[in-house]
């Protein structure tokens, strides 16, 4: 329940951009430009920009070339420029600043800084917003860019799953230092141990996740998500991917909490990604977080079968466990 009294940070308006590292560029490149049918709009030597074709922004997402797959620098926009040097001295104010920067590809000065995982972010006002050429201009003119009909031509970006070794200290700092909102939570043990939690800038139901890594890994990715418009586009996201030999970890099928219809492959780099639809906005301002425990929570799919044990064993880069001689827990993260 939102606190009473305080008011509401709102200055971060919603995630800007991600990046993704990959051992194999090209390959990863052609999984998003020709599968999901994302649209190249700028390259450099070790990194391609892509967009989807609803994104207002020139990039949303940056493929660059490393010797291990994960997650690089995840981008968001602040909502103003005052706005954005509140933000700046909060979080500098917790110790984790890194320094700034001239600002990458379509994107203005930009703040570093580290989340209490490790996790490199940024935060950022002035943007370059996309204008499509004239073969990809739409007739609409509120579309950035025409549906080109390519793959599953994803038309958005939407959200991460981060994994953490301590859910409760990276949720705290979102909510505290970014201002974003708490949708849901998993919490078990009578309420003792916070295993997810689910994160929003916006309206949109989440933006970030931050979930527990099993492993005790720091800084880890377990998704990047795109979004598509309805369920259909999501089944033939997996026609696409079975004619294509991409690997199909879980779906299609419904989570149960943020009630999104998903898809979860694995890009050539190794990282998974979501193709996902239908989940829910909130409004509200005095929104209620929806907790859920061991028995309301079942496997995390609302119907069809439980996620595989790789969904929880499985992030990028990939590790070995801290404690080797740990059993996986017997509980569904996402």
């Amino acid at each position: 329940m939102a606190e009473v009294g305080k008011e509401p940070i709102r200055d971060i308006a919603h995630l800007g951009a991600v990046e993704l590292f990959s051992p194999v560029p090209e390959r990863t490149l052609w999984y998003f430009r020709d599968l999901l049918g994302m649209e190249v709009v700028h390259s450099s030597d070790r990194s391609a920009y892509l967009r989807g074709y609803g994104d207002y922004a020139t990039s949303t997402l940056k493929i660059t070339a490393a010797e291990r797959p994960g997650v690089g620098c995840v981008s968001w926009r602040a909502v103003s420029l005052p706005a954005l040097e509140r933000r700046v001295e909060a979080i500098k104010a917790r110790g984790l600043g890194v320094g700034w920067i001239d600002g990458d590809f379509g994107r203005g000065p930009s703040f570093r800084f580290h989340d209490p995982d490790g996790h490199l972010m940024e935060i950022y006002h002035e943007e370059t917003r996309y204008r499509a050429p004239d073969h990809l201009r739409s007739t609409l003119k509120n579309l950035p860019m025409k549906f080109t009909g390519r793959g599953v031509n994803v038309r958005r970006t939407d959200h991460l799953a981060l994994l953490a070794k301590d859910v409760a200290a990276n949720r705290e700092f979102a909510q505290e230092t970014l201002g974003f909102r708490l949708s849901e939570q998993v919490v078990f043990e009578g309420g003792t141990k916070e295993i997810g939690s689910w994160l929003s800038s916006s309206a949109v139901h989440h933006e970030v996740a931050y979930v527990v890594d099993i492993k005790g890994g720091n800084g880890r990715l377990h998704h990047f998500s795109l979004w598509v418009d309805n369920r259909d586009d999501v089944l033939r996201a997996a026609d696409i991917f079975a004619e294509n030999g991409v690997f199909i970890e879980a779906g299609p099928s419904r989570h149960n909490n943020s009630q999104a219809f998903y898809l979860y492959s694995r890009e050539p780099g190794g990282n998974r990604i979501e193709v996902y639809s239908s989940s829910f906005l909130i409004m509200a301002p005095d929104w209620q977080t929806v907790v859920w425990n061991e028995e309301e929570r079942g496997t995390g799919v609302y119907w069809g079968g439980a996620l595989p044990a790789s969904f929880i064993e499985y992030a990028t880069p990939d590790i070995a466990s801290s404690t080797p001689d740990q059993k996986v827990p017997a509980f569904p993260m996402l």
